[in-house]
């Protein structure tokens, strides 16, 4: 048996789609919008000894419309894939993948150098580096026999 991603709103937009095929098409409202289900890309993290790696699959969107931030530990990913305007008058059949913002966000979990994060963007895969803080180790104080 596959494993599946969980979405929570998937019921809720085939719920939709079922009740929208019920009552056929609204007047002014084009099939591609259709497709508004809140979507997230799906991410990788790796952790090494001295730094988190997180790849990000972004086929289709421009680096232009990406942002990533880094506030404390975490990590903000957000952008937004743009339905093509050109295609938005040919008739298509199935409209499958999503379109529109996108936000994640991820607690880093561990000290971080947020001033040495990098970020780097080819073939639909967003890479983003950020360096480990040197935790600093706790000094042992040695004890002596005080003479009173």
């Amino acid at each position: 048996m596959p494993i599946v991603r969980w979405d929570p709103f998937r019921e809720l937009v085939q719920a939709r789609d079922e009740i929208g095929r019920w009552f056929g098409e609204f007047p002014g409202r084009e099939k591609a919008e259709r497709k508004s289900a809140i979507w997230a890309p799906d991410v990788d993290i790796k952790e090494t000894e001295k730094e988190v790696i997180v790849r990000a699959d972004l086929p289709g969107i421009k680096m232009e419309d990406i942002e990533v931030s880094i506030d404390d530990d975490q990590l903000v990913i957000k952008g937004e894939r743009k339905f093509e305007k050109e295609e938005k008058d040919k008739d298509y059949i199935r409209v499958e993948r999503s379109y529109g913002s996108f936000y994640r966000s991820f607690d880093v979990g561990v000290p971080i150098k947020a001033e040495e994060v990098k970020a780097g963007y080819s073939d639909g895969v967003l890479e983003i580096t950020i360096p480990k803080a040197e935790v600093k180790q706790p000094k042992k104080v040695e004890i002596i026999k005080k003479e009173v």
